[in-house]
């Protein structure tokens, strides 16, 4: 490829996009290190089996369930981390202000699109509520406490679970069929929205629009935070903003709903 053709492969997209601060994506392009196909594969099956133990490992309450949601994320890492060395930390930025900003941004952007995506599913097809604070409520302040410590690792997870495979659809759109970065980006971003949906139809009752629809789109602007960013955490910072702040609303309204029938 000449430097011209290579040049414009790997041309960005605007300031409205992604930030004008130097940093480009890891590894779809062999820097800072080259992750082979057969690697991503591994690293693909390594998220598939942190999900597997998150939503497999029997745990009957909050506290049993810091288990599963911590293998989460921890065995796709451990596996990324054997394959790319001290180059893992490519996926963690150090933040800065403009990431907090960020953070709040995106979980705003976000709460906009589910709320507008959600009104229209449910009108439509119909949706099944959330049953991750079941119980919660009642089981004091150490459950609850364990709830938010393990929720926030999960978040964690999901982030990884999500942008692990953004990464290797990117390496492989760019690198072998020979794709140009920003077409590499688009398609991942809407591959992984997908499989980020889909991971979700248990949680709610396989119910296939309100999974797709609904938490893919929410998964489209969470990616968006990391396409600007390049920060894991920003888009993982994002992700907690939102899911607490809603989990908070339904504690306190499950308390509230209890004291109530309790007078």
């Amino acid at each position: 490829m000449s430097p011209d053709a290579q040049v414009q492969s790997k041309k960005r997209f605007g300031r409205l996009i992604e930030r004008n601060d130097g940093r480009d994506f890891p590894y779809y392009d062999g820097e800072p290190v080259e992750v082979a196909a057969w690697k991503w594969g591994v690293v693909i099956l390594a998220c598939v089996a942190g999900f597997s133990a998150l939503i497999f490992y029997p745990a009957a309450n909050d506290l049993q369930a810091l288990v599963p949601r911590i293998l989460f994320p921890a065995i796709p890492l451990a596996v990324f981390i054997g394959f790319t060395g001290r180059y893992w930390k490519a996926l963690f930025k150090k933040l800065t202000g403009v990431d907090y900003l960020n953070m709040v941004v995106f979980w705003l952007l976000n709460l906009a699109v589910s709320a507008i995506v959600g009104i229209i599913v449910m009108n439509v097809f119909g949706a099944n509520a959330n049953p991750a604070t079941d119980g919660t409520a009642a089981g004091g302040p150490f459950d609850i406490a364990a709830f938010y410590v393990g929720t926030g690792i999960q978040l964690l997870g999901e982030e990884i679970f999500t942008l692990l495979p953004f990464l290797a659809v990117m390496y492989l759109l760019f690198t072998k069929a020979k794709l140009s970065r920003n077409t590499s980006v688009i398609l991942a971003w809407l591959v992984t929205a997908v499989w980020f949906g889909a991971a979700h139809l248990p949680t709610y009752g396989w119910n296939v629009a309100q999974a797709l629809l609904i938490i893919g789109s929410a998964r489209l602007v969470l990616t968006l935070a990391y396409i600007r960013t390049k920060n894991i955490l920003v888009s993982t910072g994002a992700h907690i903003l939102n899911d607490w702040v809603i989990f908070t609303f339904t504690l306190v309204a499950a308390g509230a709903g209890a004291g109530a029938s309790a007078v």
